[in-house]
């Protein structure tokens, strides 16, 4: 998934690298916190998850699974296709046109699917229109990049969004990306009227996130040292763990919820200061934070969300994207665990991966950048006082 326009190249080719390495799941995904996962089990649905095999799929399956619910997974059998051993697979392709495309799916009846995979609508459209007939209600998993204005801070489920032209070229670039997720979410609220949830969730982060996005923070940290720490530390950010998410998804299936819902987190908003410093008591790490100038960062051309993940100025492009307005969602009983049970079990998760996937990170700057613009800034800082 993306969040961003800008970053939405690096985060396609970061999950394309997790697919062909092909990491099993590690974390076993729980409900989220507090009251509303306390709440009494609903009586067993049989979902249906389009995908299901990588970082919210199996969070969303687990935490059915703890719930007591029935699966099915539909995909092409390439990603962890030993994983769930006890869970029905249904292999084919989400593309109609390719080999036996949605067949599997045929005649089959379920209370709900969960699509985790569609980024184009004409895809998303095929799958609705065939499980129409015999499902009760289609989750589509959305993006906060649908919104047109990314500059606006508290941004809600009115507010517009992006549009593009429903026959342009199927491919995902910076513009294009949460356009066409608005189309995917307008084809299946078309094909279940009043029967669709769209959840455009916001960073998705936790055990088995193979972006790095979000753990490239925890891991720095820790490292310790000078670190180069962006803007002022107002910015507000905002993320959410996979497996709150996937919570959120699965009671909403179990209280047949409908409509549009901004799912992100925590439930209290954050700045990027108290981020770090929340991340440096659970880890513990001894890194000293030198806040680069936003600005200077862009004469530098260092990318928010790129070589910086998470964060971006509030001022700037994408500003809009750590203040999202997730009222609805919290009224619907969102709930978020602690940032430091996140960040433990993020780096707990890592630490298992392979050496050689460990030392290749796929998100944030590199050292040597990191210590280029350090240098730059405090050079900057000085001819400022001299002058």
């Amino acid at each position: 998934m993306k969040l961003t326009r800008r970053g939405v190249i690096q985060a396609a080719a970061a999950l394309g690298a997790v697919q062909a390495l092909g990491c099993a799941s590690t974390p076993k995904a729980g409900p989220g916190p507090g009251p509303a996962a306390e709440e009494p089990k609903s009586k067993p649905l049989s979902i249906l998850i389009l995908g299901g095999t990588r970082f919210l799929g199996p969070a969303l399956v687990e935490t059915a699974k703890a719930r007591g619910h029935t699966l099915t997974l539909f995909n092409r059998g390439k990603t962890n296709p030993g994983l769930f051993p006890d869970v029905e697979k249904l292999q084919g392709d989400r593309d109609p046109g390719k080999g036996e495309g949605l067949k599997a799916l045929q005649g089959r009846k379920w209370d709900v699917v969960i699509d985790t995979s569609g980024y184009y609508p004409r895809i998303v459209k095929a799958s609705a229109d065939l499980l129409a007939p015999d499902v009760g209600q289609y989750v589509f998993i959305s993006s906060v990049s649908v919104y047109k204005e990314m500059t606006k801070p508290n941004l809600t489920e009115a507010d517009a969004v992006a549009t593009i032209d429903p026959s342009a070229k199927e491919e995902i670039t910076e513009t294009s990306y949460g356009a066409f997720k608005a189309l995917c979410e307008q084809a299946s609220e078309a094909a279940f009227p009043g029967r669709a949830l769209s959840i455009r969730s916001g960073y998705i982060v936790g055990p088995d996130d193979g972006s790095d996005r979000f753990t490239y923070w925890p891991l720095r940290v820790a490292k310790g040292g000078e670190m180069l720490a962006p803007g002022d530390g107002e910015d507000p950010v905002q993320f959410i763990d996979a497996r709150d998410l996937a919570a959120f998804i699965i009671r909403g299936a179990e209280r047949r919820t409908m409509g549009i819902f901004n799912v992100t987190g925590p439930a209290k908003p954050i700045k990027m200061r108290a981020m770090l410093e929340g991340i440096q008591q659970a880890t513990g790490g001894d890194a000293r934070f030198t806040w680069v100038d936003s600005a200077f960062l862009a004469q530098q051309k260092v990318m928010p969300m790129a070589e910086i993940p998470i964060w971006a100025a509030r001022t700037g492009p994408e500003g809009g994207l750590g203040s999202v307005n997730i009222d609805r969602a919290m009224q619907a009983g969102l709930t978020t665990r602690p940032l430091a049970d996140t960040v433990r079990d993020t780096l707990a998760w890592f630490s298992t991966l392979p050496p050689e996937r460990q030392e290749k990170q796929r998100a944030g700057i590199k050292p040597e950048q990191e210590q280029e613009m350090l240098n730059a800034w405090k050079q900057s800082k000085g001819a400022a006082k001299a002058g």
